[in-house]
């Protein structure tokens, strides 16, 4: 990790890299390998990297969320992770796990299938990476620390980029624009990340059909679309032919906006080989408005886990214990009335009312050595306060978190488990919410608009191929319900995979634990060396508040 010069947008800016690189190398793997990574920090900040997907099995030490699963990689420090990778295939990727340092420090990751198999669709003739971050011409660790210290909502970034280039309609950026090139008749495999910090993207390539076939390390039924829509922290498997007269088109992608939102729209180009006069501006896709709810509502509820037999799905038809979470952007007072929140007020976030407090030291340590006053294990199964969610004016008595504090919630070793995380218009701030889970991917079941019903909206459910995930996108004053089986021992985070709402402190960690906990050799030798948990963890769900 270091700090290097990328010039963008006709100024120089020093971003934080991994290996001088934006974005980050890619890792290659086959599904079931474990892969060993050291991270050098010759950096000025604290840094963790999170391996986005990976199920890390009875592994929590080398998940990465700071003062979760570890204290951060201080400057001149280094930490070794030990990536276990079990059942995901497709596309994952890594990131940064420490304030807005994820900016700028991820990469993707290609899961192949195993030796002997293949896909569960005919081997594309190539592959392409399409990486969307966000840009900043200023330092974005410093555009996040003002925003926390002021209480105010972070600068917008000043462009998108796919594969580090902001593409032909940004200024001083043409000639760096990526070019997918290709061969007229052939299928290509676009690995999509959503790596930007605060934008749910849609995405297309000009005149061409795209075939959704992974999402989030998973397979999915082929889906025939002419566009994309993509949240934060996830991916997507697409499949495109190169089916039209050789030339230049454009692969756009803008947002699809929440609160307050980049306008602007990122660009590469899909150019085919062969003789013919190149267009002097390339065709460009009908993407869908900024603010076209059924666009993206349309899209995403055509979800369907393949459910193939070489590629099953395990999907709980009934629940041991139903939990509720609300998510929330909310005020706390300054001390001097004199933040830039709304109402001279701090802006904050929550989960349950709850806004995460990171602890001195990560809970995964203070649960192994039984350090008492580090958290809490009465994180609420409900929310505290039932009121309309989605009401156009919610009364001022829930603009406030009850509770700033690190609450976790202890869920029982090989329980099934239903989350619903419900939106609210809480401070008139609706908005998507990607929820992302560490240490499992889970089946989202059901989503909808408005409050949830616990009686009716579970007879809607999808309980026969509903499509598996890590990151589910809540939508704007609406919900979703995911379900997973606690079959993973150890500590794990569970947060909103929005840069803005993370950094206001929204989460909430999950324990699951049984059994001794072995011999503490390991424990004392992973400072550095990391490996599997010699002792049996009950799941500990971290769900931080940081939406």
């Amino acid at each position: 990790v270091k700090e290097t010069n990328f010039t963008r947008l006709c100024s120089t800016t020093k971003i934080l890299t991994i290996n001088g690189m934006f974005p980050g190398p890619a890792l290659h793997v086959h599904k079931g390998d474990t892969l060993v990574v050291n991270v050098q920090n010759h950096a000025k900040y604290n840094i963790t990297l999170h391996w986005h997907g990976v199920k890390q099995p009875r592994n929590p030490w080398s998940d990465g969320p700071e003062y979760i699963t570890q204290c951060p990689i201080k400057p001149g420090a280094n930490f070794t992770y030990e990536i276990i990778f079990s059942s995901e295939e497709g596309t994952l990727w890594w990131h940064a796990h420490s304030d807005w340092s994820r900016a700028t420090v991820h990469g993707p990751i290609f899961v192949y299938p195993k030796a002997g198999t293949t896909y569960p669709f005919p081997k594309p003739h190539a592959e392409f990476p399409v990486v969307m971050a966000s840009w900043n011409k200023g330092d974005v660790m410093e555009i996040i620390q003002d925003a926390l210290s002021t209480g105010g909502e972070p600068n917008q970034s000043d462009a998108f980029t796919i594969n580090g280039q902001p593409g032909d309609l940004y200024p001083c950026s043409k000639p760096g624009t990526f070019k997918a090139v290709v061969d007229y008749g052939k299928t290509y495999l676009l690995r999509v990340i959503n790596a930007i910090l605060n934008e749910e993207m849609f995405l297309a390539v000009a005149n061409h059909t795209l075939t959704v076939v992974g999402m989030d390390g998973a397979y999915i039924k082929p889906l025939e679309t002419s566009y994309i829509m993509i949240t934060p922290g996830q991916t997507m498997d697409v499949l495109v032919t190169a089916s039209q007269s050789p030339s230049h088109y454009y692969l756009a992608a803008r947002a699809y906006a929440g609160l307050v939102y980049d306008n602007t729209t990122t660009t590469a180009i899909f150019r085919y080989n062969g003789s013919y006069t190149a267009p002097q501006t390339p065709a460009f896709p009908n993407l869908p408005n900024y603010t076209d709810i059924d666009a993206a509502t349309n899209f995403t509820t055509q979800f369907k886990a393949l459910a193939s037999k070489e590629h099953p799905i395990d999907v709980s038809k009934s629940v041991d214990k139903r939990i509720i979470i609300t998510i929330s952007l909310n005020t706390i007072a300054c001390a001097s009335n004199s933040c830039d929140g709304p109402n001279n007020s701090s802006l904050a976030s929550s989960l349950n009312n709850i806004s995460f407090v990171s602890p001195a030291i990560d809970i995964l340590q203070a649960y192994y050595r039984k350090l008492k006053g580090v958290y809490d294990t009465d994180f609420p199964r409900e929310p505290p306060y039932v009121f309309n969610y989605t009401a156009d004016v919610v009364p001022d008595d829930y603009l406030t978190p009850e509770i700033n504090g690190t609450k976790v919630l202890v869920l029982k070793h090989n329980s099934s488990v239903e989350i619903v995380f419900q939106g609210t218009n809480v401070l008139a701030s609706a908005e998507n919410h990607p929820m992302h889970l560490h240490g499992f991917s889970f089946y989202v079941v059901g989503s909808g608009f408005g409050n949830f019903d616990n009686e009716t909206d579970p007879k809607s459910y999808n309980l026969v191929d509903p499509p598996e995930m890590n990151t589910v996108g809540v939508p704007k004053n609406g919900w979703a319900a995911i379900r997973f089986t606690a079959d993973n021992p150890g500590t794990w985070f569970t947060t909103c995979a929005m840069g803005v709402v993370h950094a206001l402190s929204s989460g909430k960690t999950c324990e699951l634990g049984y059994g001794n906990r072995g011999d503490r050799k390991e424990w004392q030798n992973r400072s550095y060396k990391i490996a599997a948990a010699p002792f049996l963890l009950e799941p500990l769900l971290t769900l931080a508040s940081q939406c």
